[in-house]
């Protein structure tokens, strides 16, 4: 059984991208589509990491973040923010939530799988 991966993004095709790279490099992986699907696609099910969009309708990812650290069984899952925004500001934002990278778009794909797989070390 592979590491399970949750990826959050409002675009469905960069989620098959991430998806798509994941799978090749051996993991789990489920979708959300922004922060509310994520929280629910969370119950109790174990996620080695999670790759969040950070400017998603109906939850943002650094919101997301934050939700999901509230809770003890996902306070220590790493999180990468996947996102157009290069700013200072949106990255202290993600680290003080919780993020521990920051992968700026458009990406590549073995980029991505270096991130993850250096996370999950």
């Amino acid at each position: 059984m592979g590491k399970t991966v949750l990826i959050v993004d409002d675009s469905s095709s960069l989620r098959q991208v991430v998806s798509m790279a994941l799978k090749g490099g051996g993991y789990e992986v489920i979708e959300a589509c922004d922060g509310k699907d994520a929280l629910t696609k969370l119950a109790g099910q174990k996620i080695h990491l999670v790759i969040s969009d950070v400017n998603m309708p109906n939850m943002d990812g650094i919101t997301f973040v934050k939700e999901m650290k509230k809770n003890p069984a996902y306070k220590f899952v790493p999180v990468i923010m996947l996102t157009t925004e290069g700013s200072e500001e949106k990255k202290k934002a993600g680290q003080e939530a919780g993020a521990k990278a920051w992968v700026v778009k458009p990406f590549q794909p073995a980029q991505m799988l270096a991130a993850v797989s250096k996370l999950l070390m």
